[in-house]
């Protein structure tokens, strides 16, 4: 096989609020941590190890904004992309390096929003409320393309 890949997909949890960068000719990108987590049992102790991994994920212009709108540290997040090597001068005079995630296709699993809702919504009862109008239903996974524009007017 002639052909390459460079393809990653990761499930873990924000680790930091996105961070955004905002460019003169109107483009965008943020950039944030997630954590992923590597569960075993020890065979000689029996106790429990959780080794935590963190990954550089960056995301542009419309999906950086919408990252930075709905997501927040502690999140759970599944993303795809490309790994990107990077590297520059520091303010000491060494030179740094970093691997990063470029995001080509993100869905939202958790927000700690949703998560304290369905907490609340569990444990307290229902209050009735005026004017008839019924709290908007909203999926807990929410998939986004960062190649695709989004259509705001469906049909249903």
């Amino acid at each position: 096989m002639s052909g390459t890949l460079n393809k990653v997909m990761l499930i873990g949890h924000l680790g930091d609020e996105v961070k955004m960068h905002y460019f003169e000719g109107g483009g965008c990108i943020g950039r944030f941590p997630i954590a992923t987590n590597e569960t075993y049992t020890n065979r000689q102790t029996g106790e429990k190890v959780t080794n935590t991994d963190w990954h550089n994920v960056v995301v542009r212009n419309k999906a950086a904004e919408i990252c930075e709108k709905y997501l927040s540290k502690g999140d759970k997040i599944y993303v795809e992309g490309r790994l990107k090597n990077r590297q520059w001068q520091g303010e000491d005079g060494n030179t740094r390096y970093t691997t990063e995630v470029h995001v080509q296709d993100f869905t939202f699993l958790t927000t700690k929003k949703e998560s304290m809702e369905n907490s609340q919504s569990n444990s307290s009862q229902p209050v009735a409320q005026s004017g008839g109008q019924q709290p908007a239903q909203r999926n807990t996974a929410q998939q986004h393309t960062v190649n695709e524009p989004e259509e705001d007017d469906l049909p249903f």
